[in-house]
């Protein structure tokens, strides 16, 4: 049976999840779920992830949600000798750490002033503005301080794909963060060493920037944590 991938064509923690799927050659079906319309607010995905919240892994019946969860247990389960996820304790410890870094920390702030904009009713401060700049600084202090070519080791892992995607959001706002020279080389050599990973990443900033020019009318999800945005027709 084929592992299941519920997911959203534009949220990082589900772009991340399909890169690591991908790089690994992990057969799988992405199935889509319809942000817009509400369909992880249902009973039936509440049934898979009480969090209502996006992505979930079926492994037969085998329900995994939380991201770093899911790129954890895919390695483990599918590819246990890969380096995307080191066995050695210390190395392993880095990569844990810059997953719980991005999830507590970097797409925390970052998402909140990149994207919460686009779909919810929050505004783009400067308090938020100032968040973002204090992530993208402990960010760029942990490459200074580890000194290897990707964020938890001299080669990909699975740190890599959601300190990526987070940072996309910030090119798909146009932010310009080239001042943090570890952090704009890192991502760049992303795109030009893996291009078939930087494609999922890339279809997905298309379509943020078009959201970020169409609001998408959310009206009728009844979002219980997020206040909905009223768009003006």
């Amino acid at each position: 049976m084929v592992l299941k991938l519920y997911a959203v064509s534009d949220g990082p923690p589900s772009l991340s999840v399909r890169q690591a799927l991908k790089y690994l050659d992990v057969p799988f079906e992405l199935i889509n779920v319809d942000y817009g319309r509400g369909e992880h607010m249902t009973p039936e995905y509440a049934q898979m992830n009480p969090q209502k919240e996006i992505p979930v892994l079926d492994d037969e019946g085998f329900f995994l949600s939380e991201s770093n969860a899911i790129l954890q247990y895919i390695c483990d389960s599918y590819k246990p000798t890969s380096d995307l996820y080191p066995q050695d304790p210390k190395l392993r410890a880095i990569v844990n750490h810059r997953l719980c870094f991005n999830l507590s920390t970097y797409y925390a702030n970052i998402s909140a002033y990149t994207m919460a904009p686009i779909f919810f009713d929050y505004k783009r401060t400067d308090l938020g503005l100032k968040k973002v700049t204090m992530a993208l600084e402990v960010f760029e202090t942990y490459l200074k301080k580890l000194g290897t070519s990707h964020v938890a080791s001299n080669h990909l892992t699975i740190a890599d794909f959601p300190l990526f995607n987070s940072t996309m959001t910030l090119e798909a706002i146009n932010y310009d963060f080239s001042k943090y020279t570890k952090i704009y080389n890192w991502y760049n050599n992303f795109k030009k060493n893996y291009p078939e990973l930087w494609k999922i990443s890339k279809d997905a900033m298309t379509e943020i920037q078009y959201f970020a020019e169409n609001p998408p009318d959310l009206s009728n999800l009844n979002h219980p944590i997020h206040p909905i945005r009223k768009i003006n027709k």
